[in-house]
């Protein structure tokens, strides 16, 4: 039977270059004929186990091979990749899971304490760790032979949650085709070559990381150099000794590389693409690099496309400072009125995309996922201009997500979490600007009457319920919230108002 999808990728480039290496970590290196056989014996331990095709498999750890072992075995069986982000709390992560169905976890060591957690409050059947001797007896004792399970480009290949304007994460259904697309997207548009070296220092848990790096990059025959979390000084060390040709990572982490002691002297002479996503890159980090002779290559996507949308080459990267880009080669996206007409240069309207690698929908939320398409196209939710040569810039968010240091975090989640706390009556959540994350929350409070609660107190009350990148940096009691003669609230008078640092 055949097998169009990711799981098939192993065993293709194990055909053409066995030898090659495909991925790095810390003292252990995979080649691609390893990489093969690691993920079939998964799938066949994962059969063994009960999985079948359909059935939803999550990944907790940081950036390891296992993540990427776990992500083809699951392709090879038909079934769903649901990775998780290692920087949510035991609710967050319970509702993704219980979400999402999944009948089994993969998780690194250090996160056993959470996967035992999540096993008490939802329905997973099987925990497997990996990375330890247990995972590699597993390995070593199933059977290398070929699996029958055909996929073909329209199955369901990974469910990546998203927050959503309702404070509930939302599971964008990705297929096998979206990812294939969304990588062919980016081998066009970023000229990779056969003989890269990736750093992929940011997670893998989002998309970014593992569809505009990664994936792009063992399809292609080159190795990645897997980092479990980001430090610059590491960086600028690992650039080094692995001769790294190219990158992934949101401004604020080129910052701090720019900003450390070594900076002027590493030897930074194999790297050619720098690909920048999350928020714009300032002017100022973007001359800091010409002058060490590095350009940016910066992109705007979203989950829901795989997520690759726009780009900016670096031949634009000073000239289009502060764009977002074109369209990549395989997607289609337009700056539209209410009505879905086109608006005119200078205009600003929602941008909206159409392509091969554009999601089919959000996991078990028909009337959402309706809401989001209209004529085919998905509806950003992100306001845009464009200027006469089709470059588009990103002006607003109508969504109200707050970027911090490339991580998205919604209002309405961290404004649920705090009305939960018994001194608050009302509250609201905007960005305010901030050097090192570009922004940050802040929490606008109304208390109870009767009540006078400490800034601090409401702050700590979050710690157990919410990531930390969520919860809010400062705190401003208000006696009350502007909101319009039908109760709506103003917040573009708050960002007004209280939206400064």
């Amino acid at each position: 039977m055949r097998n169009d999808g990711l799981g098939s990728w192993p065993a293709r480039r194990a055909r053409k270059t066995p030898h090659r290496t495909a991925l790095i970590h810390r003292s252990t290196t995979r080649t691609y004929g390893a990489l093969h056989e690691r993920t079939t014996r998964l799938a066949h331990a994962l059969r063994a186990a009960g999985l079948r095709r359909g059935d939803r498999i999550a990944h907790l750890g940081p950036n390891h091979p296992s993540f990427l072992e776990a992500l083809f075995a699951a392709g090879l069986l038909g079934a769903v990749f649901v990775p998780l982000n290692t920087r949510l709390t035991a609710p967050e992560l319970a509702y993704q899971t219980t979400d999402s169905g999944a009948a089994a976890l993969l998780h690194s060591p250090d996160c056993a304490p959470l996967a035992d957690a999540l096993r008490t409050r939802t329905g997973l059947r099987t925990l497997l760790p990996t990375g330890g001797p247990a995972y590699e007896e597993l390995l070593a004792t199933a059977p290398t032979t070929p699996l029958d399970e055909p996929v073909t480009h329209d199955d369901l290949a990974l469910i990546m949650y998203t927050s959503g304007t309702t404070g509930r994460p939302k599971g964008a259904m990705l297929t096998h085709g979206n990812l294939i697309w969304n990588a062919v997207n980016v081998l066009v548009d970023l000229d990779l070559l056969a003989d890269e070296t990736a750093l992929v220092c940011a997670p893998l848990f989002h998309t970014a990381a593992l569809n505009m790096l990664t994936l792009p990059v063992l399809l292609k025959g080159g190795r990645c150099v897997l980092v479990e979390s980001f430090e610059p000084g590491r960086t600028l060390d690992l650039i080094e000794r692995h001769q790294v040709t190219c990158m992934f990572g949101v401004p604020t982490m080129f910052d701090r590389i720019a900003r450390h002691p070594r900076w002027t002297a590493a030897d930074l002479s194999t790297l050619r693409t720098l690909n920048c996503g999350g928020a714009p890159v300032p002017t100022p980090l973007i001359a800091a690099y010409q002058a060490r002779g590095l350009a940016f290559r910066q992109g705007y996507g979203m989950t829901e496309a795989a997520p690759g949308t726009l780009f900016l080459d670096a031949e634009h990267a000073v000239s289009k400072a502060g764009s977002a880009g074109v369209p990549h080669f395989f997607s289609d996206v337009r700056v539209v009125r209410p009505d879905m007409s086109p608006v005119d240069v200078g205009e600003t309207g929602e941008v909206v995309v159409r392509g091969p690698h554009v999601m089919p929908g959000y996991w078990g939320l028909p009337e959402q996922t309706a809401a989001a398409f209209t004529d085919g196209w998905f509806r950003s939710g992100d306001a845009a201009r464009l200027d006469a040569d089709g470059h588009l810039t990103i002006v607003d968010r109508i969504k109200d997500v707050i970027i911090s240091g490339g991580e998205n975090i919604y209002p309405a989640e961290v404004e649920n979490a705090l009305l939960a706390h018994p001194d608050i009556a009302e509250c609201a959540v905007i960005g305010v600007p901030d050097e090192t994350w570009g922004e940050v929350p802040r929490a606008l409070v109304v208390p109870r009457a009767g009540s006078t609660p400490e800034p601090e107190d409401l702050l700590a009350s979050l710690r157990d319920r919410l990531a930390r990148y969520k919860i809010p940096k400062s705190v401003v009691l208000l006696p009350e919230l502007p909101r319009t003669g039908t109760g709506k609230l103003l917040k573009h008078r708050l960002r007004t108002e209280h939206g400064t640092a």
